[in-house]
């Protein structure tokens, strides 16, 4: 079965962003001049996605209006003949019926997060991404690679990149076997160890596409590291069942839940715009020191 859906868990509430993010979802925050959400928004849409699945909570309006119509402001521009913005705003709109909302009302954690689309995403493979991983990449996106894995290997998939050794508390953290170049296949994993306890500096970030036997474990909502229900442990169960592997893609991944995370992204993601390299390339000689 070909990967249609994918569940986007956005119903954190932002407090390492507070104040910006006390009445603003903080996926409407802004690297250069679109939203988080909307650049992993395209991002599955390139790699084939057809059905977008939010898992949202209170105070996500804005994240929902900003993939909706907004005929005021059409209306606006069409009148003062202002057309790429509003081709721009239009195409922001995917058909009708190819996004889907549904509620986690209980903040208990990732695995819940996507626990709470099992109804609508079914018996079959999906995606899952978190927004705050910004990817930049040289080529394709990393979701659409995955999706290409994906259907060589028949089995759940996770994009994993090295870290510091002294960060691992941070993530999931991988006991892993290479297998090519870019693939390895998954032994164990472990959230969020100690460094000394870390089985090596392999973690998951946030591009997932897993095999609907996640349900199983997914369901069980045991408490794992923090109290909260992990994904990480109901990955540790499906590999009981199913091999997982893990992608190593090609880029940088910028942690935009993370304040400095987020301006590195900001930066990056500036110097991709021809008209805005210069200028920015200029200011960064006189501040260097």
């Amino acid at each position: 079965m070909r990967v249609k859906k994918a569940v986007f868990p956005v119903a954190g509430l932002g407090t390492r962003f507070l104040p910006a993010t006390k009445a603003m979802a903080k996926e409407m925050l802004t690297v250069v001049d679109k939203p988080i959400i909307q650049y992993a928004v395209e991002e599955a849409f390139d790699a084939g996605i057809e059905q977008i699945i939010f898992v949202t909570g209170r105070g996500k309006k804005a994240l929902e209006d900003h993939f909706d119509r907004s005929y005021e402001l059409e209306t606006t521009l069409k009148s003062k003949g202002k057309t790429d913005l509003l081709h721009m705003l239009q195409d922001l709109v995917p058909r009708t019926g190819t996004i889907v909302y549904t509620r986690q009302h209980d903040p208990l954690g990732l695995g819940h997060a996507i626990w709470c689309a099992r109804d609508i995403v079914g018996d079959e493979p999906f995606a899952v991404l978190l927004a705050d991983d910004m990817i930049q990449t040289p080529g394709k996106p990393v979701l659409a690679e995955m999706v290409e894995k994906f259907d060589r290997f028949r089995a759940s998939i996770a994009a994993v990149m090295e870290v510091e050794k002294d960060q691992t508390d941070k993530y999931g953290i991988l006991d892993a076997v290479s297998l090519e170049e870019d693939i390895v296949k998954i032994k164990d994993m472990v959230e969020k160890p100690d460094p000394e306890d870390a089985p090596s500096n392999l973690a998951i970030v946030g591009r997932y596409i897993l095999t609907p036997k996640i349900w199983d474990y997914l369901g069980r909502k045991q408490a794992g590291a923090g109290g909260e229900i992990q994904l990480t442990d109901a990955m540790k169960g499906l590999l009981t069942e199913q091999p997982i592997f893990g992608y190593k893609f090609k880029g940088t991944r910028f942690d935009c839940g993370d304040k400095v995370g987020f301006q590195m992204a900001n930066l990056a993601f500036s110097l991709e715009r021809p008209e805005m390299r210069g200028k920015l390339l200029d200011f960064i000689k006189t501040i260097k020191s």
